[in-house]
């Protein structure tokens, strides 16, 4: 579970599903903040406006009212009808009737009025209703009838009731206001007018004030008397915010309600409208809930892309790991086929030389291990009792100096020095360039005698060039395939040239001769059979000198690398031109 987790694809999976996620709950979160503050402000201009339009309403009802107060307040015949003092019962019965008849026909002037009660200070009540008025006889204890007869003449809203406030058959909701009466000729109060009317204009205004359900709207009088819907309850006085004294209207938005209020044009009279968070909300919640929705949507996508781009990435490095383990174990036969990003592409291009590349070393180190071995096995097989024929050759010299014949004690003494210089192979087998042409001097003192003189030797070595390190039998393959096969049959002077040429970084050690040269054909076999694209030369064709040019173009190439071994060049009846490619730069070089 660990590795599982710290691999690239759940990495790059987390990476993807964390950076979408991220970025889309910050938008969303940005979008959301955004959206309440614009919300609350268009709710906040629309009370206010809501608030302005109830206000104006309600100044439209209290002049509405206040003139239905004053047609009875300011009537004269009542005024003077209630004032007139009698003793004769069938005056005041008239009187009486008079006053009566007057209410009537105000009450009758308006389908809104439920019923008008005026009440003298002598103790004489006149009703107008729609039924049977039975008045309350305690109503003089009653608060309203206090607030009417302290209001010195104005107006007094006293709100929406559950029932009459005075009569007590009518039990339906009423809204009561009221004034003081007034004798305009001694300047006195003489008694107060109540009106009941239907409370539904009252509170079809302030239910228009309303945000939500749970909103909750007062009219405010500025002794702090509330006036209410009938479904509101009365105000917690303490609850409430202070009003401006300097202002007509408060917007102010608090941690979990709304509150607007707005001064009335009449009296100093508020509306206020308190609405909870649960109800100016409503649209947040339910955009939060499709946000929700649309986010969790989103995030599943997101989990689906991440997954699909971090598999795309992922997958063709697990084929890669798959086959980098199958060369671990040696099998370099596999190739890795993806198509992917570029990058990867490139990796997996790369690996795929890579193996190759390996395979082909490989390949090569075998090839180069089997040279080597053949060589040395030739070498062995040519070492017949080495020290039995070395001390057998020193025996015929000294008998063939005891009897003068110089030359061919020469030739035993050259032919003991290259088998012992060819016996004494160890793993490695490098000497000095110098080494490798005293061992040549003697193969070809010998080669000398016997061509009877046919054969010019031309060697220009630069001295510099002597200690430089050479694999063992690095030139005698080159001279003696140029001696059997270009000098040996020729019928005219021979001359094998051995010299040097400095290119660069590379000494070319060439050894050519003027014998019969090579064809087109045969010079192309014999290049291709050094470049590995035909079969080995058999030992015929290669000589016997134990290893083949073959076999020494392939060490030489094992040894210092692919650009260096033999290079070739041939005419027919012109001679031919072989040339060992060197390394300068190398252990044991002598710089001058």
């Amino acid at each position: 579970m660990k590795s599982g987790f710290h691999s690239i694809h759940h990495r790059l999976f987390l990476l993807f599903l964390f950076c979408m996620s991220s970025i889309l709950l910050i938008v969303s979160l940005l979008y959301y903040n955004r959206t309440t503050d614009q919300l609350h402000e268009k709710i906040s201009d629309l009370s206010q406006k809501n608030v302005a339009q109830t206000a104006g309403l309600f100044t439209l009802l209290y002049k509405g009212y206040d003139a239905l107060s004053k047609s009875l307040s300011n009537n004269f015949e009542m005024i003077r009808l209630i004032n007139e003092k009698t003793d004769e019962p069938a005056v005041a019965y008239i009187n009486e009737q008079t006053v009566t008849n007057i209410i009537g026909s105000i009450f009758y002037s308006r389908d809104d009025l439920v019923g008008i009660h005026v009440i003298t200070d002598r103790g004489k009540i006149y009703n107008y209703g729609n039924y049977m008025n039975v008045v309350d006889p305690d109503y003089a204890d009653e608060d309203w009838y206090h607030q009417l007869q302290a209001s010195s003449g104005k107006m007094v809203w006293l709100g929406v009731y559950q029932h009459s406030l005075i009569d007590q058959v009518e039990d339906s909701p009423v809204f009561a206001f009221g004034r003081q009466i007034y004798d305009l000729n001694e300047h006195k109060p003489i008694g107060i007018v109540l009106y009941e009317t239907n409370p539904q204009p009252v509170l079809d205004a302030l239910e228009n004030l309303k945000l939500g359900e749970h909103s909750q709207v007062y009219l405010m009088s500025p002794d702090g008397r509330f006036v209410t819907s009938a479904t509101d309850p009365t105000p917690d006085v303490s609850n409430l915010p202070m009003l401006p004294t300097s202002q007509n209207v408060m917007v102010e938005q608090q941690s979990d309600r709304l509150v607007v209020a707005s001064k009335l044009s009449f009296s100093g009279w508020w509306v206020m409208s308190i609405t909870p968070d649960k109800d100016l909300n409503v649209e947040l919640i339910e955009m939060k809930r499709y946000l929700l929705i649309v986010i969790s949507a989103l995030i599943i996508v997101s989990t689906l892309i991440a997954s699909i781009v971090s598999q795309t990435i992922s997958s063709p490095l697990k084929k890669l790991i798959r086959e980098m383990r199958q060369v671990e174990v040696g099998n370099f036969r596999g190739m890795v086929n993806v198509s992917s990003y570029q990058e990867i592409n490139i990796l997996v291009a790369s690996f795929n030389r890579m193996v190759r590349r390996i395979e082909e070393l490989i390949e090569r180190v075998k090839l180069s291990s089997v040279s080597e071995k053949n060589a040395e096995l030739h070498a062995l097989q040519s070492q017949v009792n080495p020290h039995f024929l070395y001390n057998t050759l020193d025996m015929i010299y000294w008998m063939l100096d005891e009897e003068g014949n110089e030359q061919l004690g020469e030739l035993v003494l050259s032919l003991s020095s290259m088998f012992r210089y060819s016996s004494q192979w160890e793993d490695g087998a490098e000497v000095s360039l110098r080494e490798e042409l005293e061992q040549i001097g003697h193969y070809l003192k010998i080669i000398s005698i016997r061509l009877e003189g046919r054969l010019q030797i031309i060697t220009e070595i630069d001295e510099r060039w002597l200690d430089i390190r050479v694999p063992k039998m690095t030139v005698q393959p080159v001279i003696e395939n140029a001696v059997k096969h270009g000098l040996e049959s020729l019928g005219r002077q021979g001359i094998l040239k051995v010299y040097t040429r400095e290119e660069g970084s590379v000494l070319r050690l060439i050894v050519e001769d003027n014998g019969n040269g090579m064809n087109e054909e045969q010079l192309k076999r014999l290049q291709d059979s050094l470049n590995g694209d035909a079969p080995s030369p058999s030992p015929k064709e290669s000589g016997k000198s134990g290893i083949g040019l073959q076999n020494l173009h392939r060490r030489l190439q094992f040894m210092f690398g692919e650009c260096y071994g033999l290079q070739i060049q041939s005419f027919p009846g012109a001679g031919t031109q072989v040339a060992i490619v060197l390394p300068i730069s190398v252990e044991g070089e002598q710089t001058t």
